[in-house]
């Protein structure tokens, strides 16, 4: 197999999920029961069945859901904080909005899993915590959604962080035998569980082990963990994908030096770094390696212009995707903002201890319209994500956002690009304002608004054409190119294999591409 310049010279087309027999690996892809090759795209369902203090707008003291727990429980009391958690867990994601995520063009949802939710203190299963995700694929099979099933929070802890929920903020699992018998525990049970069941996906492992100093000092013992998992899960059930995901913010991929399960799907996650070939390079090398599948099961909270670009990628060299995540409280870069109401400033900043800054009741009623403001019909719909995501009739483009095919598919000009941004593309970006040239400037911590400093121009000669992928292709009457001023460039624009096609008629910069999109994405 060769990785050239991208996999695929087509756009994907959007389609639910189909249950006849269960997803595989084949010759570097993924295929579905029918044999036919899918390109997964999906969401994550971050926060509900493993709270995590950011998406609560939460710092310091409340960051792992052991602290979010204890916080709420000093607010409100134990009882108003257990009737909290309970409602929390059939509002946060409800029928309401699996409908939503099939209907915007997904075709499957990672399912992030606290090991306290189904299994107890002695490694036996919890009923409650089964029940939960055995009510979610109920209804991902009435929506036609595969559920990738994603063990976040191992027991005593994969990462050393708050995102795992360890008891001591290290990594315990790779410390204490009686974590790792647990974990090994938990698989099986849940391989025997959900064995020939096609709305499961697969079985994401571990989310993100050993990040930082953590990947050095037990790598070996990750390496002997998911040969042992992978035996465990293969006793009980022989057929569904497991998935892989490297070390540090599953970004290393050093661990994968052979085939494990020839049923496999090896996983990264991408945030805040440059979208474009160069940045994905070692995952690609890998695929060709080994001839397995990967997966880009991790990535977002940025702009909805490096989305797009991001997404464009992972598509165009063969990547399926999963966006992180559906719905947080007050955000800009998630298809689902939660209004926060109001008190809730006052719940944040208790949060850093001393003194709450309310009493019992008031939290408690503070909590309760909390609930009712996560309902998805409460929420603030963001429908700039969803079409960034799927590049289904998106409003606007960022210039440097054009196609990953290569010269004379996705592009044909002769310039010189930036050192770290599409190095390998002949097409000359730059920084608009290049005195304020960011060390990073895809580092957009809440999806911050872009400044003057790093926003991102292309120049071109006359004749030299960019090709920005979109389906449908937009009314070419609706298309606006602009330069840095918010002026129109001179160019002219037209329809192309994949979307739109913007050739200069004299020396351009191009800014952005308005295209006045709406996008409302219904499955066919």
């Amino acid at each position: 197999m060769t990785i050239g310049p991208a996999t695929t010279d087509r756009l994907v087309p959007a389609r639910p999920a189909d249950f006849t027999g269960l997803v595989r690996a084949r010759d570097a892809a993924l295929v579905d029961g029918t044999g036919r090759e899918r390109l997964l795209r999906g969401v994550g369902l971050g926060n509900w069945l493993l709270p995590e203090g950011y998406m609560w707008r939460f710092g310091p003291g409340a960051e792992s859901p052991r602290e979010i727990e204890a916080l709420f429980e000093r607010l409100a009391g134990p009882s108003a904080a257990a009737e909290f958690w309970e409602r929390f867990r059939d509002v946060f994601v409800a029928e309401a909005d699996i409908a939503r995520i099939a209907a915007s063009g997904f075709d499957h949802v990672r399912l992030p899993i606290n090991a306290r939710v189904i299994q107890d203190d002695d490694g036996e299963p919890v009923e409650a915590g089964y029940a939960l995700i055995d009510r979610l694929l109920r209804w991902c099979r009435e929506h036609r959604l595969w559920v990738l099933l994603d063990l976040h929070g191992a027991p005593g802890g994969q990462t050393g962080t708050n995102i795992d929920d360890s008891p001591n903020g290290l990594p315990e699992l790779f410390m204490d035998d009686r974590y790792r018998r647990r974990t090994l525990r938990l698989w099986r049970d849940l391989a025997a569980r959900y064995a020939g069941d096609t709305t499961v996906l697969g079985y994401d492992l571990l989310n993100e082990p050993l990040p930082n100093e953590w990947q050095h000092t037990y790598r070996d013992e990750l390496v002997r963990l998911y040969r042992d998992l992978t035996a465990e899960i293969r006793a009980v059930d022989p057929d569904h994908l497991i998935v892989y995901e490297g070390s540090h913010w599953a970004t290393n991929w050093e661990i994968f030096t052979e085939v494990w399960d020839d049923n496999s799907l090896l996983q990264f996650h991408k945030y805040w770094s440059s979208p474009d070939r160069p940045s994905i390079a070692p995952y690609l090398e890998t695929r060709e390696r080994l001839g397995l599948p990967i997966y880009m099961g991790e990535g977002g909270e940025n702009t909805a212009d490096w989305i797009y670009t991001a997404h464009r990628l992972y598509e165009a060299h063969g990547i399926g995707w999963n966006f992180w995540p559906w719905k947080k409280i007050d955000t800009p870069t998630s298809p689902a903002s939660v209004r926060p109401p109001a008190g809730w400033d006052r719940v944040v900043a208790s949060a850093a201890g001393g003194s709450p800054l309310l009493g019992r009741a008031e939290a408690g009623v503070v909590l309760d319209r909390l609930v009712e403001a996560m309902r998805l019909e409460n929420c603030e719909w963001r429908p700039e994500i969803v079409a960034a995501l799927t590049a289904a009739s998106p409003s606007t483009l960022p210039a440097w956002g054009f196609g990953f095919r290569g010269a004379g598919r996705s592009y044909r000009a002769s310039g010189s690009p930036l050192e770290r941004i599409r190095a390998d593309d002949a097409v000359t970006l730059r920084f608009h304002v290049p005195a304020d040239d960011p060390e990073q400037p895809f580092e957009h911590p809440g999806g911050r608004t872009e400044t003057d400093g790093d926003r991102i121009v292309v120049d071109l000669a006359p004749g030299e054409w960019l090709e920005y992928e979109l389906d449908p292709a937009p009314d070419l009457s609706r298309v606006r190119v602009l330069g840095p001023s918010g002026s129109p460039a001179p160019v002219v624009v037209k329809t192309a294999p994949r979307g739109l096609r913007v050739v200069a008629t004299a020396p351009a910069t191009l800014w952005r591409i308005e295209l006045g999109g709406s996008s409302t994405v219904v499955w066919p």
